[in-house]
Parts: structure tokens; C-alpha cells; sequence
């Protein structure tokens, strides 16, 4: 190989890398299924990627899931949420008061399984949506700072070993109550999904049924977790359990 094309080989290798959430810089403790990883020490041992699902770099919002959908779309309304007929007291899965069910439908389900899993079925088997109390660790036992990075606004979070993962504030999709509306949200909260549903975030636990579920948020004040409706898009951060 002569030189030229040595240099556009390796110009090559380089666009590459830049382009996916891998090879970020000095606390990356591994990679798994192309997807890099961090280990913040926490208790539980879970380990945190560095990028959202469908981003390519640590500051890219990713795509947008509804609960328990795994491919993004356009409109986030109980019209298109997959585990319904239309309305939010017409659920077909996951799904425990018949007054919420289609039909009166019931079911035993309450954590996400692995086929309606985003980060499961986008990055494959290994790599899962975080839980309840997995997300309320990393906001509890973690160092949070605002930060920037290339101009995005989000969570720096920093692990008890020094270890930091970025989570940018990438607000959600659909008709989200909230503390503002959807256009002031972008850039200045940040919403992930967990997989469970009416986790009770610091012991408590009220007006949450089954069209809703767990997020994790953390608006410019303070972090912390929540539930709303099943039907809303927002991002996903994934893990994987301790190696």
C-alpha cells in the first residue's frame, strides 16, 4: 500500500471512530456490543453507557421512546401508543386495574420485558433499560453538576471513583405535564425512562396508575424521579449489570 492510501486509510479509521459512541476519552471502563461503558462505583455495581440510545456521541439527545416501545417516531399520543386501543384507560399489556384495561384486561406485568425493552432490543442482549431503583442510585449516590458540552446543556454526573457520565437535557416528546412547556424543556431538563412502573421515588407514592410510569429527571433545581403517562417519548440511557 503506498503511502497515499495509507493516509486516507487511516483519515478513514478516524471519521469512523468519530461518528460512534465509542473510544470516548479517560474514564471508559469498557465496551460491550460496540457501545462503551462506565463504572461509577456504585453499590450496586451497574454500569452506565455514555451515550444515549440512537446517539452517536455523549451530548446527542438519541431517540425518543414511549414506554415499553422500542423505535422512535413522530407522534407521542395514546392514538399511537403501541399497548392500547386508543386511550389510556385501554391498555393491552402491562396492565393490573381492569378499570385501565381494554376489555377489563389484566395482566401480571410490571417491569418491562426484554422484547419491549428499547436499549435490549436496539443494542442487543446484555444491555438493558436501567430500573427504578438503579436510576434513584445514580442521582443519589452520585456528585451532579450542570455542565456543557459542545454547547449542549445536561447532568454531569459523577461517580464515587471519580468516573463521570454526561446525560444531555433533551426534554421529551408528546403532551408531557410537566414543570413547562415542551419548548423550554429541550435544553434545560433532561427525562429517561426507567422500566418499571409506580416505583415509589423517595417513599412516596401517589396518583400513579397503570397508564403511567417511571422516569428520572433532573430539571435546573433539582434531580430526582417521577411517573407520567406511558405514552410520552423520552430518552433512554442504558446499563448493564455488574460484570
Amino acid at each position: 500500500m503506498n503511502r497515499t492510501l495509507k493516509a486516507t486509510a487511516v483519515l478513514m479509521l478516524m471519521m469512523i471512530f468519530a461518528v460512534s459512541c465509542t473510544k470516548q476519552p479517560n474514564n471508559v471502563s469498557g465496551n460491550y456490543n460496540g457501545h462503551d461503558f462506565v463504572d461509577l462505583g456504585l453499590p450496586s455495581g451497574t454500569l452506565w453507557a455514555t451515550c444515549n440510545v440512537g446517539a452517536e456521541v455523549p451530548e446527542g439527545y438519541g431517540d425518543y421512546f414511549a414506554w415499553g416501545e422500542t423505535e422512535q417516531k413522530t407522534v407521542y399520543d395514546w392514538t399511537t401508543y403501541k399497548y392500547c386501543n386508543g386511550g389510556f384507560d385501554q391498555l393491552t399489556k402491562y396492565c393490573q386495574e381492569a378499570s385501565y384495561g381494554y376489555d377489563d384486561y389484566t395482566d401480571d406485568l410490571y417491569d418491562l420485558q426484554p422484547s419491549d425493552d428499547a436499549a435490549t432490543v436496539n443494542w442487543g442482549e446484555g444491555w438493558r433499560m436501567p430500573s427504578a431503583s438503579e436510576g434513584e442510585e445514580l442521582l443519589s449516590q452520585c456528585e451532579l453538576k450542570r455542565d456543557t458540552v459542545n454547547g449542549v446543556l445536561g447532568l454531569r454526573i459523577i461517580g464515587t471513583n471519580g468516573n463521570t457520565i454526561f446525560l444531555p437535557s433533551g426534554g421529551s416528546k408528546g403532551d408531557f405535564v410537566g414543570p413547562a412547556p415542551e419548548s423550554l424543556q429541550v435544553g434545560g431538563h433532561g427525562y429517561y425512562w426507567v422500566n418499571e412502573r409506580c416505583y415509589a421515588f423517595n417513599n412516596q407514592m401517589v396518583g400513579c396508575h397503570d397508564h403511567m410510569a417511571n422516569f428520572i429527571s433532573f430539571p435546573v433545581v433539582n434531580s430526582t424521579g417521577g411517573w407520567t403517562a406511558r405514552s410520552i417519548g423520552m430518552s433512554i440511557r442504558a446499563v448493564r449489570s455488574a460484570e
